[in-house]
């Protein structure tokens, strides 16, 4: 499966904003944004100037494809399917991208990242509904129990993530019993309540062209 591989920091300097894709550290002074904010590249610090309609829309996209850890094709797909699904296309879209398995495992807080939530899922750890799940794109469903594997109970990088979850703010849409390493999704999210820095109108506009 394509993956991007490189510095994950020349993401959020591009995007001038951080993505927080390297867990802990980004909360950190090590975190790449906050050393070097400006864009990546030999002219980043000179970069500027007036950015077209369609250079904004784009950025919103990359944005929103590199928060989750997907790309083109693959997202694509997640707006086709929002396109086509009842009410508003990018609350659709966006809803689609949160019921992933990696990102609720992520939300849960059992991983620093989306990314190590991903190899977390693709290494067998977790089940859904007592039935093993491998899968990062599967859908979850409203009412589904996600739980991490009793014998994974002890892996040092999940109980670390778990310690450090209270930076991140537990969703509401989601019910999460730490101490048993489970959780269910109640509902599937609102818009208000995802709070995420992605203007999806502008998504839709550009796939709409």
């Amino acid at each position: 499966m394509a993956r991007y591989s490189e510095a994950a920091c020349r993401l959020c300097r591009r995007e001038k904003l951080k993505l927080f894709l390297k867990g802990d550290r980004c909360y950190t002074d090590k975190c790449g944004f906050e050393r070097r904010s400006y864009a990546p590249g030999q002219h980043g610090q000179r970069r500027g100037g007036k950015i077209s309609d369609y250079g904004i829309q784009l950025r919103e996209k990359q944005k929103a494809k590199r928060i989750y850890g997907i790309l083109e094709k693959q997202f694509r797909r997640y707006y086709v399917k929002a396109d086509r699904q009842k009410g508003i296309t990018g609350t659709n879209l966006l809803v689609l991208l949160e019921r992933r398995l990696d990102n609720i495992v992520y939300r849960m807080g059992f991983a620093f990242s989306r990314n190590q939530a991903r190899q977390l899922v693709r290494h067998n750890h977790f089940t859904v509904n007592g039935r093993k799940v491998n899968i990062p794109s599967f859908q979850v469903r409203q009412g589904d129990v996600i739980a991490l594997k009793e014998k994974s109970w002890k892996i040092p990088v999940i109980l670390e993530a778990k310690e450090t979850f209270v930076r991140r703010e537990i969703p509401a849409w989601l019910e999460i019993d730490g101490d048993n390493f489970r959780g269910t999704m109640k509902a599937f999210p609102n818009r208000e309540e995802l709070g995420m820095p992605i203007n999806e109108q502008l998504i839709v506009e550009l796939y709409s062209k």
